[in-house]
């Protein structure tokens, strides 16, 4: 977080890592929307709208979509910050794969998905946008390859993770739609840059997903 205050008060109920959503001196983190609901006394309906299979689909598509984004974005731009975040636009797009790298480790170890892991940064020498589009090929082939060892299997189980307990199912969909959030901005990023995206997430692909039309947060990136 760039606001010191705000780092301060996370500090004082306890808080090491955000998103978080508080209330006096309890908070519960803000990674899994249910928790959230449950935290605030909502009744709304928090399962999943897309099946595994569904979201592993969608996914592989966006992934595509990353990659080539990626590969448009100009080498002098990758150590520009980001508005209201000390994150390199290196950093971001990195990320990007990073989030399913995080989830795929979880899978395929059984360890518990953990937040370093989940925003470890990118090698220092991966210093080009082609290296990190590179990256993401690794991560489309490997993501391929899980999603069709895992076709027909149970989703509805628990699931180690740095923020608590979730299901399978859950943690999917939190990975496809907290990456695709990403792959949104760095579009932007490319925009901004007077560069046209060749292809971009549309309303299609967010369709059953979590996500709104905003595409960057108010006070941060």
């Amino acid at each position: 977080m760039a606001d010191a205050a705000g780092m301060e008060e996370l500090q004082r109920i306890g808080a090491r890592t955000v998103p978080i959503v508080s209330k006096g001196h309890k908070f519960v983190f803000a990674q899994v929307i249910k928790d959230v609901v449950e935290f605030l006394g909502l009744e709304d309906d928090t399962a999943p709208e897309l099946s595994p299979d569904e979201l592993k689909q969608r996914y592989q598509e966006i992934v595509e979509i990353a990659i080539g984004l990626m590969r448009q974005m100009p080498d002098e731009n990758l150590e520009k910050e980001l508005p209201n975040r000390p994150r390199s636009w290196r950093v971001l797009m990195h990320h990007v794969f990073q989030i399913p790298t995080a989830f795929l480790d979880m899978e395929e170890t059984g360890d518990t998905l953990s937040y370093e892991n989940m925003v470890a940064p990118p090698p220092a020498e991966m210093t080009t946008s082609a290296a990190v589009a590179d990256f993401g090929e690794a991560v489309q082939k490997r993501f391929r390859s899980w999603s069709e060892a895992t076709s027909g299997e149970d989703f509805s189980s628990q699931v180690p993770t740095y923020f608590g307990g979730t299901t399978r199912h859950e943690m999917l969909e939190r990975t496809v739609w907290h990456s695709t959030q990403h792959v949104r901005q760095v579009a932007s990023l490319l925009e901004q840059s007077g560069i046209t995206p060749e292809r971009t997430v549309t309303g299609k692909h967010i369709a059953g997903l979590p996500l709104t039309d905003k595409v960057w947060d108010e006070t941060q990136a």
